[in-house]
């Protein structure tokens, strides 16, 4: 009896061990660090209105209580996910001119009559100023061989006129040439110039978040050197180096100096660094925006990624860890 007891209580004892929930991540030890050069396509979740209009005297944006930072995502209780769905749901009116909308604001959904005005021109407008995805610029992360999950920016894609994260439906990343660089200047960062080519593209986008854009990589996968993935307590003040594009493709190596170290609740802010290599210094001035993504490595470990910079200090930048980066890839 002693013997059946003491069997049950070490079977209960493995039962509540087992049950215990526990974060387990499955991306590579290993992973190829990026530094190229990616054109961005993000397509928006619905029509996002970016800005309004009146139609002589008449403001029918205001009059259907629509603003800028709205998403229509509905016409007539038709759903539209693009600017050409909203033109045909437009066309379809047979000559109405009260459209009836269901549109999203924040994390509330709504419904209001909009009402086109004819102009002096006798054009039916709706004096609303729209947009349905985002294009731009940016440098590839990290790719994880064994599953293809890239990741890119370490930061959110941001709408510029609404300044509202992009609640994305699908988008894409693909190839791009820098073809030179506006320096940056203490008050005034610079930027990547670059042209893409969009049917060349390297892989899908499934996120948009606060760590950055994630997906697939459904390229072939570069040949390139994989480093290994640096855990927070392993990352020290001093040299480093970042991987980016200043001309052309290619991916050079530039020195930096790591200054202070932020825990995990920084978000995308956890790496404080300074650029201490003069051809960089001299070429681009510091951070440009388009370096964002840029892995930072120390050592044979990929520490982290470019974020932001320090706009009244051009030569400073911010970074994030890679574990955060990895970790939201997965999520």
């Amino acid at each position: 009896m002693q013997k059946q007891k003491k069997i049950t209580t070490l079977l209960l004892l493995l039962l509540i061990n087992i049950m215990i929930p526990f974060n387990v991540f499955a991306y590579s030890d290993y992973i190829i660090a990026g530094g190229q050069n990616v054109g961005i396509e993000l397509k928006s979740n619905g029509v996002l209105i970016v800005g309004t209009y009146k139609i002589g005297e008449i403001d029918p944006a205001r009059d259907a209580s629509l603003q800028k930072g709205d998403k229509i995502t509905h016409i007539n209780q038709k759903e539209v996910h693009s600017i050409e769905e909203m033109l045909d749901a437009l066309d379809s009116r047979v000559d109405k001119l009260e459209m009836e909308i269901t549109y999203k604001r924040g994390s509330s959904t709504y419904h209001t009559i909009l009402t086109l005005v004819e102009d002096e021109n006798n054009v039916f407008k709706t004096g609303l100023y729209v947009k349905d995805s985002i294009n731009g610029v940016g440098t590839l992360t990290f790719i994880d061989p064994n599953t293809k999950i890239y990741g890119a920016l370490g930061h959110e894609i941001i709408e510029s006129t609404t300044g509202q994260r992009l609640e994305m439906k699908d988008g894409k990343i693909y190839h791009s040439t820098v073809t030179g660089i506006t320096r940056s200047d203490d008050g005034n960062p610079g930027e990547k110039n670059a042209k893409y080519d969009v049917n060349e593209v390297y892989g899908n986008i499934k996120k948009n978040s606060t760590s950055g854009i994630f997906g697939t990589y459904t390229s072939e996968l570069p040949d390139k050197r994989a480093y290994k993935v640096a855990h927070e307590k392993d990352i020290q003040l001093g040299n480093a180096s970042i991987l980016t594009v200043i001309s052309g493709n290619e991916v050079e190596e530039f020195k930096i100096n790591i200054l202070k170290l932020m825990k995990k609740d920084k978000k995308n802010k956890n790496i404080l660094f300074e650029v201490t290599d003069e051809r960089l210094l001299q070429s681009a001035g510091g951070i440009v925006q388009g370096m964002s993504g840029s892995p930072i490595i120390q050592g044979d470990k990929i520490i982290g990624a470019v974020t932001h910079v320090v706009v009244d200090d051009c030569k400073k930048g911010y970074g994030i860890f890679i574990e955060n980066m990895l970790e939201e890839a997965e999520n």
